[in-house]
């Protein structure tokens, strides 16, 4: 690899680590920061649903933008914008104030991720796109990973200086970005490509939800749901079980994320191609049922490492398992189906933190229940919807419900 093109591999390295740094590093911070301000469950349920919603929708519109404009005025503002989020948390004193800084740093982080996978997609030959593209998912996972451990720590003196420390790294992206990073999009290519703005479309999910790979989708939605319920309240659950502050929190959440990096790229492919799709679908989802009943039984610092861990290897497993199911199971392209999923995925992760945070003022204990109750029926839709058959015609119409 040329000097010019490790450089600037580097700097989007360090721009996608920056956003995800600041993902894991607020992570441990939200509930504490939201006890401190008086706000209850439900509240933080929407703080952290609003990432995800805001991510979901624009997604997209920030790929089409940078089709039309190149990819460096939208990394540009992508990392200004996130610096001027992560600042505005920082400093901020109410609830509201939270909710619109979230929405805010989703809607730039969005154009971050999606830019800098766009910007090696252009930059490099297509024998060499999965290199690139695997180490910038490896720094994606090592920031979430790392992330919760320093935030927590560094939240020890106050709640604000994580926030602080994320709007330093993302100034000095910029800089790297705006200075010696060069455009990677020709300016006869955006005219070809950035005809169109893409929206997400609601009715194009309805149709592919009672369409042939519907059950899966759903089996994606509800999983996605009930997971969620772990991560969304995780914090506030413990403040309030067990007085944990952010540094054991973050502790807690750097080991669930050690596991489920080290799970994702040792592990999964190994125990998908020896049991199968269908086979570690069902397991996960009925391991991770149990692994909430067990959560709710720990009230030691050991035994939620232990409860937690197990419940990681669940969702480690679980996650890839069902795109790369509908992969295999579609009728239809590879990228209309890996859209469709990531979409349901997506719905999952805004609906669950929702439920999770009221059903948490009622009783700190539901979330957990529910997540037991829900992975529990996911799995017994499973045993009827995901079968290990072959992947003839006939069979793939038996899977999918269709007639």
């Amino acid at each position: 690899m040329r000097t010019t093109n490790r450089r600037n591999l580097f700097i989007l390295v360090f721009a996608l680590l920056v956003v995800m740094l600041g993902f894991g590093m607020v992570i441990p911070v939200f509930p504490f920061l939201i006890d401190k301000l008086g706000a209850s469950g439900s509240t933080l349920g929407i703080l952290v649903a609003t990432a995800a919603l805001t991510e979901f929708l624009f997604g997209p519109i920030w790929g089409s933008i940078s089709d039309r404009v190149g990819r460096k005025p939208i990394l540009m503002i992508g990392m200004f914008g996130y610096a001027l989020a992560m600042f505005a948390f920082g400093v901020a004193n109410q609830i509201w104030m939270l909710i619109v800084f979230r929405a805010f740093s989703g809607i730039l982080s969005s154009a971050t991720i999606s830019t800098t996978m766009a910007y090696i997609g252009d930059s490099t030959s297509e024998k060499s796109r999965g290199g690139g593209m695997g180490i910038l998912g490896a720094v994606g996972g090592a920031g979430t990973v790392i992330g919760p451990g320093i935030g927590g720590l560094l939240a020890g003196g106050s709640l604000s200086t994580p926030f602080f420390v994320s709007a330093l790294m993302a100034l000095l992206s910029l800089l790297l970005v705006a200075l010696l990073l060069p455009e990677s999009l020709p300016l006869e290519a955006r005219t070809a490509q950035g005809q169109r703005i893409k929206l997400v479309r609601f009715d194009e999910l309805w149709r592919a939800l009672t369409g042939p790979i519907g059950r899966i989708l759903l089996v994606a939605f509800l999983a996605t749901f009930g997971t969620s319920n772990f991560e969304s309240v995780f914090g506030l659950y413990m403040l309030k079980k067990l007085d944990y502050g952010p540094e054991q929190v973050g502790g807690i959440l750097t080991l669930v994320g050690a596991i489920a990096l080290i799970g994702r790229g040792l592990l999964t492919g190994f125990v998908t191609s020896h049991w199968g799709e269908p086979t570690v679908i069902k397991a996960s989802l009925m391991v991770g049922a149990v692994g909430f009943i067990l959560l709710l039984l720990a009230n030691t610092y050991a035994a939620v490492l232990l409860t937690t861990g197990i419940f990681t290897c669940s969702i480690t497993f679980l996650r890839p398992s069902i795109p790369s199911l509908t992969s295999k199971r579609t009728p239809v392209g590879q990228g209309t189906s890996m859209g469709l999923s990531n979409s349901f995925v997506s719905l999952g992760r805004i609906v669950g933190p929702i439920v999770a945070g009221l059903v948490f003022d009622i009783n700190p204990n539901l979330p957990y229940l529910a997540g037991a109750l829900i992975l529990s029926f996911v799995f017994l839709m499973s045993l009827m919807w995901v079968r290990d058959e072959h992947h003839s015609p006939d069979k793939l119409k038996t899977i999918t419900g269709q007639t």
